[in-house]
């Protein structure tokens, strides 16, 4: 089985896209509970996003995805991130709920 990337990456802004709804638990669920687990274990902050994202992507390798192809393809990804935090820091910080 090989592994489309593009199909992990392109994503539509909806309410109903995979993509936007895995960045969401990611942001809700994931990162607060990492902080906190690294917190309670006496470990660097962000340790366990940074180990735990390359323990993922080495899935990625294993599936037979080339590192050529991952490597381009998270560069993509870190550049949207990047522009999401531009936006967001001209805007006034990123959402803190609706009104």
């Amino acid at each position: 089985m090989t592994t489309d990337l593009n199909a992990l990456t392109e994503h539509d802004m909806g309410d109903d896209c995979p993509v936007c709804r895995t960045q969401d638990l990611v942001d809700a669920v994931l990162l607060p509970a990492a902080a906190a687990w690294e917190q309670r274990n006496g470990l660097p902050r962000l340790s366990l996003a940074l180990h735990g994202a390359a323990g993922l992507l080495g899935a990625l390798l294993e599936e037979g995805v080339s590192r050529d192809d991952l490597e381009r393809t998270l560069s993509e990804l870190l550049d949207e991130i990047e522009q999401h935090i531009l936006e967001d820091m001209t805007m006034g910080g990123p959402p803190q709920g609706s009104a």
